[in-house]
């Protein structure tokens, strides 16, 4: 076995990417396939949703082997990189996909988070970037794992509301928003640690919590804009239209923090830069 996950390099990606892109393609189909009519407790309705778990469940345990196998590998959690941020949000905006459509029953969730992860497999794919085994100092902390873990965690179940809000605007269905509510507070839980871990980190790397680096900055816009959309439901403002816009600013401010912030000249000297 660690001979075998030695040998599992970035160049080993495709045989693992590509299957989890076409499992998570025919567990979408499957579900897709079931008929509105259908009672939830029939027989084809089960059959169909078994089908469809287990094809979407295959192609997570694809992603996961080739984390796991990365992780060995390297002997560091794959973790540093933007390219390797972006293999965990894959993996867990497929989890996302799966957890909605379990929890919900919305057939066409698992089509929207295909898509979604198989935009950022394709990047990984096409688009590789240098890996290494290197982590700077300031990684090697107990903080980093964790940190940056949840973050793509919260990025995935935001994701998913953000797949909510763009279908809210064309339906009138009241439990696409309560499920978009649920997938926010789970996102937004995540987050609110992920900000947290990350300023106790910054004070045991370079002596301060918080510094207004630009991705810090722009989490807290996302973390304000995410919390604003809370406040805004539970006190029962805002028409449906505002609040699935909303929604949708949120998670163009989330890109920005994620992967947006690299491109701009005041964070080319930020500690927050992937390709450092």
């Amino acid at each position: 076995m660690g001979r075998m996950t030695d040998m599992i390099t970035w160049d080993s990606f495709i045989w693992f990417g590509i299957p989890s892109v076409l499992l998570s393609a025919a567990g979408a189909v499957v579900s897709m396939c079931a008929n509105d009519h259908w009672s939830q407790s029939s027989l084809k309705y089960r059959r169909r949703r078994t089908i469809a778990v287990s094809f979407a469940s295959a192609s997570l345990a694809a992603l996961a082997a080739f984390i796991i196998c990365l992780w060995t590998g390297l002997d560091r959690p794959p973790l540093r990189t933007m390219g390797e941020t972006r293999l965990w949000y894959s993996f867990f905006a497929l989890f996302a996909g799966l957890f909605t459509y379990l929890r919900w029953r919305y057939r066409w969730i698992l089509s929207f988070s295909t898509v979604l992860a198989t935009v950022f497999i394709m990047i990984n794919i096409f688009k590789p970037e240098i890996h290494d085994q290197t982590l700077m100092p300031a990684l090697q902390s107990p903080w980093f794992i964790p940190h940056v873990t949840v973050y793509m965690f919260s990025y995935s179940f935001l994701g998913c509301a953000f797949l909510l809000a763009l279908a809210g605007l064309f339906t009138t269905k009241n439990n696409v928003m309560q499920a978009a509510d649920t997938l926010v507070y789970i996102g937004m839980a995540f987050l609110t640690f992920g900000m947290l871990s990350g300023a106790l980190w910054a004070k045991e790397a370079w002596g301060h919590y918080w510094s207004w680096d630009p991705k810090e900055t722009w989490a807290l816009v996302t973390w304000l804009s995410y919390m604003l959309y809370i406040h805004m439901r539970l006190l029962g403002r805002g028409s449906r239209k505002s609040l699935c816009l909303l929604l949708i600013f949120s998670f163009i401010c989330l890109q920005m923090c994620w992967w947006g912030v690299n491109y701009l000249p005041s964070a080319q000297d930020s500690v927050h830069v992937y390709n450092r």
